[in-house]
């Protein structure tokens, strides 16, 4: 029968991630109870107590403790029960009389699991004596004898699967190891010569789902001794007093899923043992025990090998650590490095990648990108620009962390593969919502060896109307060729990247304050002279009208009796007046510039143009100059700036004619978002060396003789241009007249300040 794929998916999810923990079911090799304290009344008991005991388990219920023990044992179990932990009294004999004067012993242990219950675990004692501490003791030192022997990871690992062997006498030990994406592989394997081999295969995920995984954290040995056994029921099957199913997370007891078991059965195990390796409080890996046929390993020894285990494990995890360390000190010191060429540099990006080592040595890329405000800085081999805003926005959207990364970006980013080639892998930080920087590796082809293929992990089947999952039967050597993915991210460069993050925050916020301070004593001072050049202009102006109405009064009442030099330096006076004046007027002008943009409006170019053109009149029709245009849009703008913008580059234009009629055209073109204006004409033109000098105040190219002016129109036009977020410049050869272009932003200064302000407010948020 075949399931409809909607709910196929439903199922398959479900099953995959089924609370295996809330089993109704234990192994039949033991006898669970679950007791309520302080009574330590039975509330629920395994139905295997008849063959056990002689009692039936419906008649067990409601009992206590004491009715099945003698009250010596029950007053020593009480006394370790009162301790903090339960693991001085675990594990504990108990004699439990069955028929007569016969008794059966037991390995008892207790835990209390998250409902709150006790539960009772007892297990046939193979000896009657516990393991000696000095045997335990030398158990393990045998082992780390061994693992003293050898600096190499790799056979470290191969020596504590030979060392778990000895101890418990399984067919075939594996050391398995997850990797970062879920998968796993067995990275050591000591085994009997007639067993395949599985070292240096690759496992899929599905093999221990998510809730195996939290189990295995939980409790870090779990045995299996007979693969094949039915298991037991719980009875009752929920808890009279919670009414729910018992949670037997830590249960040693705990019966194994029935797609575990048949997976089992597939590989040919009779039973297992497995213990967990655990590091930072995640999953590291396991060590796999497998047997061909029923195996049963005491609790003292599966408690030696779990103490093995971690003791193996701390060495291990030393181990790499060490082999990690020359590399982790010279990304120390890699990072150390560019957290002091971005506190000299000017601009913390420059620091980055201007400087040996760089930001490439970091993370071993081949390519690195620094996005800020709106702008990619590139090193090495990237993606192309546009590509990159792209995958900013995307990892804006779709990422919160402080990290991230991946080694096969475009599973996860379709549009990364047509960039494969230099950025199958991507590390990035972020140093707030819209700025990142991105490390990239290009793709590595490889070959994985799989025990079977992974695609087919598992079967979807219904039994009595109701859908299972049922494991592969094929664990035979698949290979897979993986395109689209890099070399992985070591956790030491991840953590580099993250420290590095931290320097980049805290010296752009430095940066940031230092800009505010700036800002602030540069608004100041302006303020300042904007003051002092006006009062300048307005005290001046004064003592100037005397001198010229003086002179003039001057002229008028000696007239007779000045000869011709007098009245020609009495017109030397006045000019120098008059120009004196003419400057204090450009000045003032050119103070008031930015005074004046303080709300711009929507305005028709053709409206400040046509007044600039007014009062040109007279000169256009002095010099006969031809003007023309283009179709003038409509901006946001000070008209009056505009006006004495065009009237200052117009002007220029006609007093720099050649000795043929100026023709000057005004052109306007729309660019992606800022509208481009040009003001050609058929001049005397510019020398290209001088194209920046025209723009500063006071600057002259002429003599006053050659050509009358102050030096301050293109001064003012240039401010004008500023105050409004454009761009003003000048493209010109000596005798092919100039072209002057400038630029205004579509939406213009009022536009500009408010993305401003929304920039300054989002970059920390």
């Amino acid at each position: 029968m075949k399931l409809d794929s909607q709910v196929q998916d439903i199922n398959i999810i479900s099953l995959k991630e089924a609370s295996i923990h809330l089993s109704s079911q234990i192994q039949p090799h033991g006898i669970l109870l679950v007791l309520e304290e302080p009574e330590l009344k039975v509330l629920q008991v395994s139905t295997n107590t008849l063959s056990v005991f002689g009692i039936p388990a419906e008649n067990l219920l409601q009992k206590k403790l004491e009715d099945l023990l003698d009250p010596f044992q029950i007053e020593r179990i009480q006394s370790g029960l009162s301790e903090q932990s339960l693991d001085f009294i675990n594990p504990t004999k108990i004699w439990v009389r069955k028929k007569g004067d016969e008794y059966t012993v037991f390995d008892a242990v207790f835990h209390r699991n998250s409902q709150g219950f006790l539960i009772l675990e007892l297990e046939p004692a193979i000896s009657q004596e516990n393991i000696p501490f000095l045997s335990f003791y030398h158990l393990a030192r045998a082992s780390i004898n061994q693992l003293e022997k050898t600096t190499n990871l790799r056979q470290f690992c191969q020596i504590i699967v030979q060392e778990v062997r000895k101890v418990t006498g399984f067919d075939r030990v594996m050391l398995y190891k997850f990797d970062d994406d879920g998968h796993g592989s067995v990275v050591a394997e000591e085994k009997i010569d007639s067993l395949e081999s599985y070292l240096g295969l690759h496992f899929p995920e599905s093999d221990i789902p998510k809730p195996a995984r939290k189990l295995f954290i939980s409790n870090s040995i779990r045995s299996i001794p007979q693969a094949n056994a039915q298991p037991v029921q719980i009875f009752p099957v929920n808890n009279p007093v919670s009414e729910r199913p018992t949670d037997l997370t830590n249960s040693i007891l705990r019966s194994a899923a029935p797609c575990h078991l048949e997976y089992l059965h597939n590989m040919g195990v009779g039973s297992s043992l497995t213990i967990s390796l655990i590091k930072d409080e995640k999953l590291w890996g396991l060590i796999a025990c497998h047997h061909q046929v029923p195996k049963y390993v005491s609790y003292e020894l599966r408690k030696a090998c779990e103490f093995l285990g971690r003791v193996i494990f701390a060495e291990i995890s030393a181990r790499e650590e060490t082999e990690d360390y020359g590399y982790r000190m010279n990304l120390t010191h890699i990072q150390s490095r560019l957290i002091e060429y971005m506190s000299q540099a000017d601009n913390f990006i420059d620091g980055l990648v201007q400087n040996q080592p760089n930001l490439l040595d970091l993370a071993s890329a081949q390519g690195a990108a620094v996005c800020f405000g709106g702008k990619c800085t590139l090193i090495g081999e990237t993606p192309q620009e546009e590509d990159l805003y792209f995958l900013v926005e995307w990892l804006k959207n779709s990422v919160a962390e402080e990290v991230f990364y991946t080694d096969s970006l475009p599973s996860i980013y379709p549009d990364a593969e047509k960039f494969k080639n230099v950025a199958s892998g991507l590390l990035a930080i972020p140093i707030s919502k819209r700025n990142y920087v991105l490390w990239f590796r290009p793709e590595v082809i490889q070959t994985v060896n799989w025990g079977g293929d992974p695609n087919n992990a598992f079967a979807l089947s219904q039994l009595d109307g109701n859908a299972r999952l049922c494991p592969r039967k094929s664990f035979d050597l698949w290979k897979e060729t993986v395109r689209l993915t890099s070399l992985p991210w070591q956790y030491v460069e991840i953590k580099a990247a993250l420290e590095l993050r931290k320097a980049i925050v805290n010296i752009v916020l430095r940066q940031a304050d230092e800009l505010a301070q700036l800002a602030e004593d540069l608004e100041r001072s302006n303020a300042e002279l904007k003051k002092f050049a006006y009062v300048a202009s307005h005290d001046l102006q004064e003592p100037l009208n005397q001198v010229a109405n003086y002179v003039q009064l001057l002229e008028m009442r000696y007239q007779e009796e000045l000869d011709a030099d007098a009245k020609e330096f009495i017109n030397y006076a006045v000019e120098g007046v008059s120009l004196m004046q003419t400057l204090i007027d450009d000045v003032l002008a050119y103070s008031k510039v930015d005074s004046q943009a303080i709300a711009f409006q929507l305005i028709a170019v053709e409206i400040p143009l046509e007044r600039a053109l007014g009062n040109l009149r007279q000169r256009i029709a002095e010099t006969g100059a031809v003007i023309t245009h283009d179709p003038l849009p409509a901006v946001m703008a000070d008209s009056t700036q505009l006006m004495q913008l065009f009237q200052n580059l117009i002007a220029n234009a006609i007093k720099f004619h050649s000795d043929k009629p100026p023709q000057i055209h005004l052109g306007a073109e729309r660019l992606e978002d800022e509208w481009l204006f040009s003001v050609r004409d058929n001049g005397i033109g510019i020398d290209p060396r001088f194209s920046d000098r025209i723009f500063i105040i006071f600057q002259r190219l002429h003599t006053r003789d050659e050509y009358p002016g102050t030096g301050m129109g293109l001064a003012i036009c240039k401010k004008i241009i500023e105050c409004h977020r454009g761009r003003i410049w000048v493209e010109s050869q000596l005798g092919q007249g100039a072209t002057f272009y400038f630029t205004i932003p579509v939406g213009g200064r009022e536009h500009e300040r408010r993305n401003g302000r929304k920039a300054q407010n989002n970059l920390f948020s």
